[in-house]
């Protein structure tokens, strides 16, 4: 016999699935989450009742003008008035300048003396010289006072004899003429100069400089001013004890 199949598997039936019965939730135990806070972003404080008078203070303050110190006003109007007296002297001295015109004085020798020279060594001479000094003021308006006067008298370049004069004053005009008597006593001179010293004796050719140096004080009313003259002479004379004056030249500037 053969054997029997087998018995197809039996499908159980149709069975609902289980009901989840709900678990009750108390009402303690709801969460409600709050939102979440930016913490990078502070949340502004309402200024009290000082900050806020402090602040309007401070606005007032940079909102109403500043007085000026009244030292600043003293020291414009000083410095005012002394710009405008400026100006106006400085255009005064000016138009008197121009109108005026005024001139430098003059310094010359017309006249002058070689009464002796003679050396006790090689290289030390005495001299005797006297010349005319003729102080002129040329202008016509003016008064001028001579407040220093030096005189050199030189041979080349070397000193070899100076005389300071009293200061005097000479009106629009006026000519001075004063006699000055110059001693060389042991003056020193290098060996060069003495030898061409004793050749202009000898020759009745010597050759003298003299150089002049004075302050002079001009005044016109009120106003005065200081300068100082440079004067410078060329002399030539002839041989001691008679020495006259053959030739010059003088020439005075500021």
């Amino acid at each position: 016999m053969l054997p029997l199949p087998p018995a197809p598997p039996q499908t159980p039936p149709f069975s609902t699935p289980p009901q989840r019965h709900a678990t009750p939730v108390s009402l303690n135990q709801i969460i409600i989450s709050k939102p979440a806070m930016n913490l990078a972003t502070p949340v502004p404080k309402k200024p009290n009742s000082d900050t806020e008078k402090l602040i309007k203070h401070t606005i007032l303050r940079q909102t109403q003008p500043r007085k000026t110190n009244p030292l600043i006003w003293c020291g414009a109007i000083f410095c005012l008035i002394f710009s405008l007296l400026l100006i106006f002297f400085g255009i005064a001295t000016l138009i008197i300048f121009l109108v005026v015109r005024p001139k430098i004085p003059l310094f010359d020798i017309p006249n002058a003396n070689l009464n002796a020279i003679y050396f006790d060594s090689p290289e030390y001479f005495n001299g005797d010289f006297i010349f005319l000094a003729n102080f002129s003021n040329p202008n016509r308006k003016i008064d001028v006072r001579f407040e220093y006067l030096d005189l050199e008298l030189y041979f080349s370049d070397r000193l070899i004899s100076t005389q300071a004069l009293q200061p005097f004053t000479q009106r629009p005009g006026e000519t001075r003429l004063e006699s000055i008597h110059l001693v060389s006593s042991l003056v020193y001179l290098p060996q060069n100069h003495a030898h061409e010293l004793r050749t202009q004796v000898q020759s009745n050719k010597v050759n003298y400089n003299m150089r002049g140096t004075f302050k002079v004080r001009a005044t016109l009313g009120m106003i005065h001013f200081s300068y100082w003259l440079h004067s410078r002479c060329q002399l030539q004379m002839t041989g001691p004890p008679t020495g006259a004056l053959v030739a010059r030249s003088c020439r005075t500037k500021r």
